[in-house]
């Protein structure tokens, strides 16, 4: 029987410090119809990503904060399912931002059609969407590595991270990880490739970096902020580069934190600049094109973490901030009957 109600997650509160499985609630609704030159869709896979903590804030940001009671923003990957866009028809697989919903409907022009036969469906929000862009993006554009560079980049297991690593090594550096647990570092050294991977939780950073970067740290992809940051900026090179992706170290802060010192910027004549994505669409074609072959060949490798359900959405938000994911969070909303 075809379903007749929206199940959809929207924003109840918003949080201070940590968020909460109270700052969400599961609501109802119809299914949107399609005006003309619309689509409508049935959510697959859900994309979590660390930048959604900021859309729960109404602080002043580079994009607008969700309203209270609005869906959670969040790319996604859906199947048409009724089209009045000549463009697609029902049963296409596309790219879409529909938030935390199972059905979302809106123009054509928004939908990016996806080819299953060239990678699993997945891929389009994570290695082969925005985190794998952001990665390209960020590492090539601002870091611009060298052969034989020492690149460092933290949160090296997770989405963004492990892609900058193996970029990196693509491009004949040396690729050292910082990530969280022991099997997280053993997973980026053994599977990805990396040469080393720092815990940021057990080793002496300060240390470690100096045993591992012997000759410095050319560019460091810093996706945390705090002590990993700090740690970095005692052993840079000269004219080393900083792309600066993101600070999750501080994203539930209450206060603002005290930065490290800048010092080691003027010394070592380093670059440090903060980028956003979304100003780097432009960068979409090429990356794909480069990118995709990498990924179908397995010399870019991926990990998923993935839970089921759109109830499960907050939860794997929560968790996706203080850590627990291993590999690109995604919540499995439907079953692709592609």
């Amino acid at each position: 029987m075809p379903a007749t109600v929206n199940r959809q997650i929207v924003l109840k509160s918003r949080p201070v410090g940590e968020p909460s499985e109270s700052n969400f609630a599961l609501v109802e609704g119809p299914i949107p119809e399609p005006g003309a030159g619309q689509f409508l869709a049935r959510t697959i896979y859900l994309s979590v990503d660390p930048y959604m903590r900021g859309r729960m804030s109404d602080a002043p940001s580079y994009a607008a904060p969700v309203n209270v009671g609005d869906v959670m923003c969040g790319h996604t990957v859906s199947e048409v399912v009724e089209s009045r866009d000549p463009a697609f028809h029902p049963g296409d697989i596309v790219a879409a931002y529909d938030g935390w919903q199972q059905y979302a409907s809106g123009p054509g022009k928004d939908l990016r059609k996806l080819d299953p036969s060239a990678a699993p469906i997945s891929t389009a929000i994570g290695v082969l969407g925005m985190p794998g862009l952001t990665a390209y993006v960020g590492l090539y554009d601002i870091g611009q590595p060298k052969a034989g560079e020492t690149v460092v980049v933290s949160a090296a297991s997770g989405a963004v991270g492990s892609v900058v690593g193996q970029l990196a090594k693509i491009r004949g550096c040396r690729a050292v990880g910082v990530a969280g647990s022991r099997d997280k570092c053993r997973f980026v050294v053994d599977e990805l490739g990396f040469d080393a991977c720092l815990n940021r939780k057990t080793d002496d950073l300060a240390t470690a970096l100096k045993e591992a970067c012997p000759s410095g740290v050319d560019v460091y992809f810093d996706n945390v902020g705090g002590a990993v940051l700090a740690a970095v900026m005692r052993v840079l090179s000269r004219g080393a580069r900083i792309p600066l992706c993101g600070m999750i170290s501080e994203y539930n802060a209450t206060e603002t934190p005290a930065g490290p010192s800048l010092r080691p910027l003027l010394v070592n004549r380093a670059l440090i600049k903060g980028f956003i994505v979304s100003d780097h669409y432009d960068r979409f074609g090429p990356f794909l094109r480069e990118m995709t072959p990498l990924v179908r060949d397995g010399r870019i490798k991926f990990r998923e973490d993935i839970v089921d359900g759109l109830d499960a959405a907050p939860a794997a938000l929560i968790g996706l901030l203080e850590g627990r994911n291993f590999g690109k969070m995604l919540v499995r909303v439907a079953e692709s009957r592609n």
